[in-house]
């Protein structure tokens, strides 16, 4: 019986979920599916440009279990990419990060997770806020 798969850790929530090709109505597309934790490995690795060993840290996992779940995501985004699927970014086994936000129109500080398009401050629910640790 394999090992459960360790909880990833992430940063943030994706904001957007789903990309598809233009022109083409969604009943006729292939989706893929894409974890968070591969839409973090891709983010780490190849926005970032951090070091395997660094993303995997901040993850919370191995450097071959980075490498996997890397190589997972690339192949998944390519195959989107070549045939002209549609993307869709949900679940996977993670768990977000908790950090903490200041908000610029209150001046409240607290601690949650970030999703850019659904973290408000709880105090004033104003959306200008910024990451403070």
């Amino acid at each position: 019986m394999p090992r459960p798969p360790k909880c990833r850790r992430v940063e943030q929530f994706p904001s957007i979920t789903y990309f598809k090709p233009t022109g083409i109505p969604i009943f006729e597309l292939t989706e893929i599916v894409l974890t968070v934790e591969e839409l973090e490995a891709i983010r780490l690795r190849d926005l970032q440009e951090l070091e395997h060993e660094e993303c995997a840290g901040k993850m919370s996992v191995s450097r071959p279990t980075f490498h996997r779940v890397l190589a997972s995501a690339r192949q998944k985004v390519a195959f989107a990419l070549v045939n002209g699927a549609a993307l869709k970014i949900t679940g996977g086994n993670f768990k977000l990060a908790e950090h903490k936000l200041e908000c610029h129109k209150c001046g409240h500080r607290w601690e949650g997770t970030i999703c850019r398009r659904r973290t408000v401050c709880p105090a004033c629910a104003g959306r200008d806020w910024i990451r403070v640790d």
